[in-house]
């Protein structure tokens, strides 16, 4: 095992604890597996071991990422993300079927699929938006992280006012989806888009309304003028 793999889970040992873990639990329908640390304590430390591992070959650090996921502690998994966000700098088209792979094998949560998908996989379709196409066939996946990350990857995008016409070709993919975790992904980046183009997830939120789920329904209006919210929510067929 690589040192740094070594120090970092004696780190998460010491900092571990135990009332942190026990209530980790609430926020997950699935069984979590964690040290019990607070998300801003596991960003220090992978800052701190960052700044060991960054001047290595990508495939190395990749293969570092590998093998933290395959211990299941969540937060080993949020290492992964925040390294994987930091390499942005270095992506390349191939980059994408790793983050595809992690997703598939290794993602157990909503926690983890977000903490990937809206930095790393969200900074790699920006460098190169041509794989654009590449996450709608996500939304096909049986994999609900895959079918969530479609969606949360192109949030901060949209935050942003870009790929509103891939939003909402991502929300039709998904408008019927039976996993409410898959609708509030959907909803939230109706959300995103709505902050510079609110007119037009409006118009679709409207259009589409009788047939969304009103889980994705409400998360899509959340930044909406109150009467926009109330005619959305109407039922008005």
């Amino acid at each position: 095992m690589d040192p740094v793999i070594t120090q970092i889970r004696e780190e998460l040992r010491e900092q571990a604890d135990p009332a942190v873990q026990k209530n980790s639990g609430r926020f997950f329908r699935e069984e979590v597996v964690c040290y019990g640390l607070k998300t801003s304590a596991v960003h220090v430390i992978a800052k701190k071991y960052w700044k060991e591992i960054k001047a290595r070959d990508k495939p190395e650090i990749f293969g570092l990422c590998e093998e933290l996921y395959r211990s299941g502690y969540m937060e080993e998994a949020f290492i992964v993300s925040k390294w994987a966000h930091l390499l942005n700098d270095r992506y390349e088209p191939g980059d994408l079927a790793v983050f595809r792979h992690w997703i598939e094998t290794y993602i157990s949560n909503w926690a983890e699929c977000d903490g990937l998908c809206t930095h790393a996989v969200g900074d790699f379709i920006q460098e190169y938006p041509e794989y654009l196409d590449e996450l709608k066939c996500w939304t096909q996946s049986e994999n609900r992280w895959m079918r969530r990350g479609a969606a949360v990857s192109l949030t901060m995008p949209a935050r942003r006012g870009k790929f509103l016409d891939e939003a909402i070709a991502i929300a039709d993919l998904l408008l019927t989806d039976k996993d409410d975790l898959v609708q509030k992904g959907y909803g939230w980046l109706l959300k995103e888009a709505s902050r510079a183009h609110r007119q037009e997830i409006f118009a679709y939120v409207m259009e589409h309304k009788k047939g969304m789920p009103r889980t994705a329904l409400r998360y899509a209006i959340e930044l909406m003028p109150e009467e926009m919210r109330a005619a959305a929510m109407k039922k008005d067929w």
